[in-house]
């Protein structure tokens, strides 16, 4: 079940998780790679809505307009139809790998992403 943004608060070390993703993203939204800028600020957000949930997989890189454009649209429990855009495709991976009880770090994951996205319904779970 999706957590209430009023269930979770930031960790205290919340600004330097976020600088950290936005420095593993290059300073660039994931989603359109457009460089941290006044007209299209960084920032990092939670796919699962969870503020407390800092895993790398859950905090996302996105220019204010991504952040705006994505917000509570992604539910990653949901089951997925269509395919995944590029950038998500690590994201929902890892997610997968963590909720089957996988490895969940970037390297696994991005070793077995296909197989991972394979699972992200169930269909092989």
């Amino acid at each position: 079940m999706r957590k209430s943004k009023r269930d979770s608060k930031y960790p205290m070390d919340w600004p330097k998780i976020s600088k950290r993703t936005k420095e593993e993203a290059g300073w660039r939204c994931i989603r359109c790679n457009t460089p941290d800028s006044p007209g299209h600020v960084l920032t990092v957000h939670h796919l699962d809505m969870d503020r407390s949930n800092c895993l790398w997989w859950n905090l996302a890189a996105l220019c204010q307009q991504c952040h705006l454009h994505i917000q509570a649209k992604i539910v990653m429990e949901r089951i997925w139809f269509l395919p995944h855009s590029e950038w998500f495709k690590p994201y929902v991976a890892g997610y997968t790998a963590h909720r089957l009880g996988l490895e969940d770090n970037r390297e696994y994951v991005m070793a077995n992403l296909n197989e991972l996205l394979a699972k992200c319904n169930g269909s092989e779970a």
